[in-house]
């Protein structure tokens, strides 16, 4: 599978941008990519003070080529860089080898 990384710093972040973005994610940018054509899923992921990341994998390299291509020509305004201050340090391609459904199943949810 077709997976494509965008991370940005936290380390001078704003305090408090974790709940800024937990609220965005929940309240927009979950509809946005829920049933997106070409992508199988899409995860939010962050640590604290450190780093916030989506993590994109698509059905195919195509999708992911032209999301990735589209993405970098605005990622500077995106609303992920307008709410950090700053764009993204890192936008990577790479394949997803595997995943696995565990026994609990399952769950896509805006928020955890």
């Amino acid at each position: 599978m077709h997976g494509l990384t965008v991370r940005w710093s936290l380390e001078d972040a704003p305090e408090g941008i974790e709940k800024t973005l937990a609220d965005y994610v929940a309240n927009t940018s979950f509809a946005v990519f829920d049933g997106r054509e070409g992508l199988r899923f899409k995860t939010w992921r962050m640590r604290t003070g450190e780093w916030f990341e989506g993590c994109y994998v698509f059905d195919s390299s195509a999708a992911r080529e032209a999301f990735e291509k589209q993405f970098t020509e605005v990622a500077a305004e995106s609303p992920g860089s307008q709410i950090i201050g700053s764009s993204p340090v890192l936008i990577e391609p790479c394949e997803v080898v595997a995943v696995a459904e565990g026994g609990s199943g399952f769950l896509a949810t805006p928020r955890y």
